[in-house]
């Protein structure tokens, strides 16, 4: 069986231990990987195909980047949802998502909750002609719309700027203000939302857990079920803690250096 080919983003410094790891399971586990980029990428595993992301988005004079953070988080959102309506069938998934089964949709579908009412967006397919889709790509075309779907203060916070004629652009909006809050409104609204996974099929280690990565690997294990086909590893935190903590290389007890062995990966 030919397994979707799996597609990634990256504009930045060479591939850490974390991408490198993540972008090989999905080489090793049969998907065909493809990493697009502005430009040429340190690092990449065997196996991972480049291509350019031009063929997405033209290369802004300024990525979008959110002003708090420096992260390019809200050009990725709106790279990931133009790459799925211009190639059907495609998964998309952060540099930090491992495999650890093949990725298989269901109608097109296929993204998983972070718990009963949000949907995360680090593993996400959605067919072409998904009217989310659309809706995501539109809000994208508008970089100072008002976010209803954000927390209510957040929300009374930027109208008060638009209604004082000081609008809020999108990169000193709240993090993750064209991520899975947005993600979860518009599949909400055009009842698509039902296609959810369970939170443990690709997030079994939730956010605020993720410091078991770096301790025995069986208390990661332990949350990880028959169905589970990925760990998302937090990559911004993650490889924050591993360079602070461990001077770069992953304990060899935990699920990291289990993972690393596994894959022939060096830190």
């Amino acid at each position: 069986m030919s397994l979707p080919t799996v597609a990634m983003f990256w504009d930045g410094p060479p591939l850490s231990f974390i991408e490198r790891l993540c972008t090989k399971s999905f080489v090793d586990a049969g998907h065909k990987v493809v990493l697009f980029s502005y430009g040429k990428v340190e690092g990449v595993p065997d196996g991972v195909e480049m291509a350019p992301a031009s063929d997405i988005l033209p290369h802004p004079d300024t990525m979008l980047r959110h002003d708090r953070t420096g992260s390019p988080a809200p050009y990725s959102d709106k790279f990931r949802y133009h790459l799925l309506a211009r190639h059907d069938g495609l998964i998309w998934s952060d540099t930090d998502a491992y495999c650890l089964k093949p990725f298989l949709p269901k109608d097109g579908y296929f993204f998983g909750r972070e718990n009963d009412d949000v949907v995360a967006n680090g593993v996400l397919a959605l067919p072409a002609s998904s009217p989310t889709l659309k809706a995501l790509i539109d809000m994208c075309d508008d970089e100072y719309t008002i976010p209803v779907w954000m927390r209510r203060a957040q929300v009374r916070e930027i109208k008060a700027r638009h209604d004082a004629g000081d609008p809020m652009h999108v990169s000193e909006m709240p993090w993750g203000v064209w991520g899975p809050r947005a993600l979860s409104h518009f599949l909400k609204k055009h009842d698509e939302f039902r296609h959810a996974l369970e939170p443990h099929v690709l997030y079994p280690v939730g956010f605020a857990e993720r410091r078991l990565y770096f301790r025995r690997a069986a208390l990661t294990w332990n949350l990880v079920r028959d169905d589970t086909v990925s760990i998302h590893f937090y990559g911004r935190r993650c490889r924050q803690l591993l360079k602070i903590k461990f001077d770069g290389v992953p304990p060899p007890s935990s699920v990291l250096g289990e993972l690393a062995a596994r894959h022939g990966i060096a830190a």
